[in-house]
């Protein structure tokens, strides 16, 4: 609704872990293994910022979405399937 939030809503999940937590729980390597194994191009400038940045580390998309939805801020109209992520 206009006046909860302006017109604005969530533009990610948000993060559920730390940067530092991230790089002991995930490598690169194994991030990097996964997203090609489902058909996501991976190009990164820093290896580590993978396992920073892995679906692993933030929320779970789908109910951060449906609260929105469920809040009345957001209206479900599509979902996106990353192609490609590029890195640093």
């Amino acid at each position: 609704s206009m006046r909860q939030t302006f017109g604005s809503t969530c533009h990610g999940a948000g993060r559920e872990m730390s940067r530092s937590a991230a790089l002991k729980s995930f490598t690169s390597g194994s991030v990097k293994a996964e997203m090609l194994k489902q058909g996501i191009y991976v190009k990164s400038g820093d290896a580590k910022l993978l396992a920073e940045e892995c679906c692993g580390a933030y929320k779970d998309v789908t109910q951060v979405v449906n609260t929105c939805q469920e809040a009345g801020i957001s209206r479900l109209c599509v979902r996106l399937r990353p192609i490609v992520v590029i890195k640093g």
